[in-house]
């Protein structure tokens, strides 16, 4: 295990020595639901808003970019691969990051045959994306030997590619989220808090773990999988971890049996749960506030349900962080249409006078 010194400089000059290209709207808002939070049975419960970054129409991925994108970018390169399945918010936020630094973006997609481009896949295609697509096969380590395949096509024909992994999630883009927590610290009121988030590829858990522990000492962090196995969630997060706090320079306090998180409400992924699409109606019904079907909408089903069982401690506060992916809601149509309830009205006509 690595053990690394902490040096005699606080958090703040910690993080804020470390470059990073400023790609996110932040701070974003932290929102207090009071209706959700009776209905859940919770005290008080906020929302932070990173549906609200503005990359791409918001999401997490924005705060990771930022620091890939200082090595992209000091390398010259001139296309920027990634990876994902058919409706990943990272591809299509590196997508448009690439753009707005004058790049190139490739991605390769994987999952169901595709019928129709909507949701983030459309975004892709607006882009001006090249999309390579593995069909039926949505495996991991299937798209990322895909993608370093088609980067080494590249460096043949004289391109200068840069490859990021799954969800962007690496020691250097989770510090994204170590920034974020000192953001959610700073506009919540003093005291114990728990943070519940959505959990893919592991570097938004890992950067809110790190953040907690240098800005928010005490704040439970609580991860909620919409893939991964809660055991696969642990050594991954582990891993990033210690990549941050090398980055950093700074001490790593945390094993894997204190990560906390819970993979029963995941479902398959990609694939719309009962239990996410409830929580998708009763948040917009009670607070306005629009989750998909991929991510958000499994996470809130998760906070819901820990907060029924008093999993959740009711008496303090917790914030959900909405890590974005509105695109994806307007890519499942057929199975939310049954939720229309309306009367088509015809007006009489009216004659000239």
């Amino acid at each position: 295990m690595n053990t690394y010194v902490n040096p005699p400089q606080s958090p703040d000059r910690l993080l804020d020595r470390i470059p990073r290209v400023v790609l996110a709207d932040t701070p974003t808002p932290l929102q207090e639901a009071p209706r959700l939070a009776r209905m859940a049975g919770l005290t008080t419960l906020f929302i932070k808003r990173d549906d609200q970054t503005g990359l791409a129409m918001g999401g997490n991925k924005a705060r990771k970019l930022e620091y890939d994108f200082v090595e992209i970018l000091n390398q010259e390169s001139d296309v920027v691969l990634t990876v994902g399945g058919t409706q990943s918010n990272h591809a299509v936020m590196t997508a448009a990051a690439a753009r707005r630094k004058g790049l190139e973006a490739m991605i390769v997609l994987g999952g169901p045959g595709i019928t129709e481009y909507q949701g983030n896949l459309l975004l892709d295609v607006i882009l001006g994306t090249e999309i390579r697509y593995l069909k039926d096969n949505d495996r991991n380590e299937d798209l990322a030997s895909a993608m370093d395949g088609w980067a080494e096509e590249l460096r043949r024909k004289g391109r200068r590619p840069y490859t990021l992994p799954v969800g962007g999630s690496t020691g250097i883009g989770a510090l994204g989220y170590v920034r974020a927590m000192r953001e959610i610290a700073g506009q919540l009121p003093a005291g114990p808090s728990q943070i519940v988030l959505a959990v893919g590829s592991c570097g938004t858990f890992a950067g809110a773990i790190l953040g907690a522990q240098l800005f928010m000492p005490g704040a439970r962090v609580i991860g909620i999988s919409v893939s991964r196995s809660r055991a696969e969630i642990a050594g991954r997060t582990m891993e990033i971890v210690r990549e941050s706090a090398g980055i950093l320079g700074c001490d790593v306090t945390l094993t894997g049996a204190g990560i906390e998180s819970y993979d029963c409400y995941r479902g398959e992924y990609g694939v719309p749960t009962d239990s996410g699409r409830e929580a998708i109606l009763t948040c917009a019904r009670l607070e306005g506030i629009f989750l998909d079907p991929v991510y958000t909408g499994k996470s809130m089903a998760g906070l819901l349900d820990l907060a029924r069982r008093r999993i959740l401690d009711p008496g303090i506060p917790t914030v959900f962080i909405h890590t974005g992916g509105l695109p994806i809601l307007f890519a499942f149509e057929r199975g939310l249409r049954d939720l229309a309830d309306f009367t088509t009205v015809i007006s009489p006509r009216r004659e000239p006078e």
